[in-house]
């Protein structure tokens, strides 16, 4: 994984265009799919909303990043690699990842902490400006 993101960055470094990032969430799959300019590259078992919480639906953009934020909703739970994306609703790292590939979440994206590091960094290396954030279910 490290020498297919090295590959990337490198890549990346070496465009003249800003290209475009989206970050797909499949809420029936519990999967996210990243393109970059349209191709898929990253295939991640995600957690999304558990029953009676919802994950909003629709096209979003990135509110904010933190690199490492703590809830103050759900009792300091730590958020590594936090993309906001609709108020207080974030994609990030999560330390049940036992539990990725099924709704478990009060309503945030939850990723492998290794796999939204690798997110969190595309955006910085793309900008929020050239990201989408698409939830569908």
């Amino acid at each position: 994984m490290l020498a297919r993101l090295a590959l990337l960055v490198v890549l990346l470094a070496s465009r003249t265009d800003a290209g475009e990032l989206e970050a797909h969430i499949d809420l029936s799959d519990q999967q996210m799919t990243v393109y970059l300019d349209g191709q898929a590259l990253y295939f991640w078992p995600v957690s999304t909303a558990r029953a009676g919480k919802f994950t909003p639906i629709g096209l979003y953009a990135v509110q904010s990043m933190k690199r490492m934020h703590y809830s103050t909703l759900y009792h300091n739970a730590p958020m590594p690699w936090s993309i906001f994306f609709s108020g207080n609703f974030a994609i990030h790292g999560t330390d049940q990842i036992n539990r990725l590939g099924r709704p478990a979440s009060a309503g945030c994206v939850r990723l492998h902490p290794a796999n939204a590091e690798t997110l969190y960094r595309l955006i910085l290396q793309y900008g929020r400006a050239h990201t989408t954030i698409h939830i569908t279910r």
